[in-house]
């Protein structure tokens, strides 16, 4: 009884597991033959290889295999392999009852008796097409995203483990850094950087914020293999797994130092630029200033002179005089500075040697430096003719020379050099052509950037009170630009400084176009003429009257153009002086005017400013610089009236 339950059980649970194994629908799941025939088949085998029991038992397994596999083959050799090691497991294509393909991963177990006999096989076999192809897809992106990475060339792209070592090299991080991936993969990264920073412990210091915030991003200089450097934009990213342990880390670098470069530049034109925009507003308050200042002066020197020549000669009253003039002269200097700085100053432009002027001012430079000071000059046999103001050039270079001097106490050594440069296209701030360069070289106490920046603006000096107007270098600065050229500073702390005075070499037909001033006619001196004085300032219209009826002269007075228009008109006139600055009409306006109905009148523009009235003829009117003398006056009435 208790033998033929224990049967009854087994049965029992014999049925269950069929039971259970047919319920099965994710595996195939079939027993074979010791030959391979079919000879059990389950719902999952049914389902996805298309095969109804009573189609596939009694059938051997290899028609489940191509018929490339068969002829190989493969379904006896896989029989083989698991009776002789108790079982075979691989992967590979499979065909379904349609036809079609699948890819399947199959296990085939060896059943045998107790003892030992072959009684079959039992197979198993799982549809994995779909994984399959998503592991196809995973592989393919991985080699697109590989092959995309390796083929970036602007930017070095790699990896690092967790201690920073490099694990892999993009064709970008070859190119920028110049290593090759076995020269460079297993090494450190630290080894990209500068020797300061490493000491400094910037690249532990990248990974540790990295590691701690997930992401390090910062610029900096790093070197490359051939020891150059480049100046770099860096992001360091952590990688961590699902347990959020640390893999490495992905670097990115980008070779930004053009870009760097380029930023400068650009800063560095937009703060020249509003320097120049600085200087250029500066000049026009200063210009502006200057001639106001040329009028009061003119009517200062003009009655002082009148008054001296008609006072009586007592020596106490004459000292005065001659005090108060010498004061007014003084800002009368003090005007042309400010003139020259603003570029409206007058300037009587010829052709000039300068090795020959440098050489004529040698005595006059050597007595102004004193004991202590030694200049040594340096010029090439010839230099090509620049075409400036050889007055105002000869005081430009005494003051650089004046300002060297004053900048060594104890004495020293003062170079004057001259030579002939010539500039490319896009070089500095001049136009590209042939210069003429004159440096004025001390070995002085210097300037740091911040006094050098300020060196040129007017009315700054690092002299004591009462030691200088700081309008030298201004006025320097004026007559360079006015003459195509550039005052340039170069020094720093404990160096000394360099000036440099840049002129353009004249071109042949400026040289040949500049006609010497007329000689003056003596015998036009004595004439007694009828003069139109022209000027909107009261005082400087009555102090030029003074002096041209002290002179003999008769004077018809108008403070407006149209007012001297109807004098001519009404009265016989030899000679016009009018001022250019006057509102409404200006004076060449008033000359352009003047000849258009008397196109012979004789006409002397007053003006202190250096730009040339606009219209036809009118670029060529004599002209008398503010504030001048009787002397001056008598002396441009000579040469116009005949």
């Amino acid at each position: 009884m208790e033998v033929l339950d224990r049967h009854v059980t087994s049965l029992d649970e014999g049925g269950r597991f069929r039971l259970l194994v047919d319920a099965i629908t994710d595996y195939a799941i079939y027993m074979l033959s010791p030959e391979g025939i079919v000879t059990s088949w389950n719902t999952g085998a049914q389902r996805f290889k298309g095969y109804k029991p009573s189609e596939i038992l009694g059938e051997h397994f290899s028609r489940f295999y191509l018929e490339e596999d068969r002829a190989e083959g493969v379904p006896e050799r896989a029989l083989a392999t698991a009776a002789e090691e108790g079982r075979f497991e691989g992967e590979g294509w499979r065909r379904r009852k349609d036809g079609s393909r699948f890819w399947a991963h199959v296990v085939i177990d060896s059943i045998r008796r107790p003892s030992g006999e072959l009684i079959g096989y039992a197979k198993i076999t799982r549809d994995l097409t779909e994984r399959r192809a998503a592991e196809k897809a995973i592989r393919q992106s991985e080699e697109q995203f590989r092959r995309l990475v390796q083929g970036v060339s602007d930017y070095a792209i790699y990896m690092l483990d967790p201690d920073g070592n490099v694990s892999s090299w993009n064709f970008g991080a070859e190119r920028i850094k110049g290593y090759r991936p076995q020269e460079i993969i297993g090494r450190h990264f630290s080894t990209f950087y500068t020797p300061e920073d490493r000491e400094a412990g910037v690249p532990q210091t990248a990974l540790d914020i990295a590691r701690a915030e997930g992401r390090f991003e910062r610029e900096g200089w790093r070197v490359r293999k051939d020891g150059s450097r480049f100046w770099a934009s860096v992001v360091i990213d952590v990688i961590r797994d699902e347990e959020g342990d640390v893999l490495g880390f992905a670097k990115i670098t980008r070779d930004i130092t053009e870009k760097m470069e380029t930023q400068r530049a650009l800063e560095q034109a937009r703060e020249e630029l509003f320097q120049s925009q600085k200087m250029e507003a500066i000049g026009q308050l200063t210009g502006g200033i200057a001639h106001d200042f040329n009028n009061l002066l003119m009517a200062v020197l003009g009655s002082l002179e009148i008054l001296k020549k008609r006072m009586p000669q007592d020596l106490s009253l004459t000292s005065l005089v001659d005090n108060a003039m010498q004061g007014a002269q003084r800002g009368a200097v003090l005007t042309q500075r400010m003139l020259a700085f603003s570029r409206r100053q007058e300037l009587h432009m010829e052709p000039i040697d300068v090795s020959g002027l440098v050489r004529g001012m040698m005595d006059m430079l050597s007595r102004s430096l004193g004991p202590l000071t030694v200049i040594e000059t340096s010029f090439p046999i010839r230099l090509p003719t620049i075409l400036t103001d050889p007055n105002q050039l000869e005081m430009a270079i005494l003051n650089l020379v004046v300002n060297a001097r004053d900048a060594m106490p104890s004495g020293g050594r003062i170079m004057l050099r001259a030579s002939e440069e010539s500039l490319p296209s896009g070089k500095g701030p001049l136009s590209p052509g042939r210069y003429v360069r004159i440096a004025v070289i001390d070995e002085g106490e210097g300037m740091d950037a911040k006094t050098l920046e300020q060196a040129v603006t007017p009315f700054f000096t690092t002299k004591g009170v009462g030691k200088g107007t700081g309008l030298g270098l201004s006025m320097v600065q004026g007559l360079a630009s006015q003459s195509g050229g550039r005052l340039m500073m170069k020094s720093s702390l404990g160096e000394g400084t360099t000036a440099e005075l840049w002129f353009p070499v004249a071109m042949m037909e400026q040289v040949t176009g500049v006609t010497p001033d007329r000689p003056q006619q003596e015998d036009n001196a004595a004439r007694r003429l009828r003069i139109v004085a022209v000027d909107d300032d009261g005082l400087v219209l009555m102090n030029t009257t003074l002096m041209l009826e002290d002179l003999g002269h008769t004077v018809f007075e108008a403070m407006a153009g149209p007012e001297a228009l109807d004098i001519l008109r009404n009265q016989q006139v030899d000679l016009v002086i009018c001022d250019h600055a006057m509102p409404r009409m200006t004076g060449a306006q008033l000359a352009e005017a003047i000849r258009s109905e008397w196109p012979e009148m004789p006409i002397i523009l007053a003006t202190g400013y250096a730009e040339i009235p606009e219209g036809a003829g009118i670029a060529n009117l004599p002209r008398l610089g503010k504030p001048f003398s009787q002397a001056q006056l008598a002396e441009a009435i000579s040469r116009v009236a005949s």
